[in-house]
């Protein structure tokens, strides 16, 4: 049975008159539009890329074999979100990361990721040794 020290299993369905003022507070919003930015592939290996330092916009091009309005697009968005900056060098645009942390959120993803698997290769393991007769079905 829940409790509150033991909540269930699969709780019900959010209480929809209790979510309004999170999706309204101005910390979570920011927040949300951080990780919404990042939630793209490309994006990610942007990032990766600019943790080894600047880079062109031709440099991330030929890297993420994407043409020049699509890897456009991905440095516009990481920009006007405050994860990139850039800068102008004759007819070259340059891109870096605006805050180094950003290099630390990734390694901290990366471990958890890391781990979360680990963790499944483990349990998946142990199935595997586990005699049948002992299996649940």
């Amino acid at each position: 049975m829940a409790s509150p020290e033991h909540p269930p299993e699969h709780p019900a369905e959010p209480d929809a008159s209790a979510a309004p003022h999170v999706r309204a507070d101005p910390v979570y919003v920011i927040k949300a539009r951080l990780f919404r930015v990042l939630g793209h592939p490309v994006r990610i290996r942007i990032l990766e890329l600019l943790t080894e330092g600047e880079r062109t916009v031709g440099d991330l091009q030929a890297e993420l074999q994407l043409d020049s309005g699509g890897t456009s697009q991905h440095l516009s968005a990481l920009r006007q979100h405050g994860v990139l900056e850039s800068r102008r060098a004759g007819t070259s645009v340059y891109y870096r990361l605006r805050d180094p942390r950003v290099s630390q959120l990734l390694a901290v993803a990366k471990q958890i990721l890391t781990s979360a698997l680990l963790d499944s290769h483990a349990l998946l393991g142990e199935l595997e040794e586990a005699p049948p007769a002992s299996r649940r079905q």
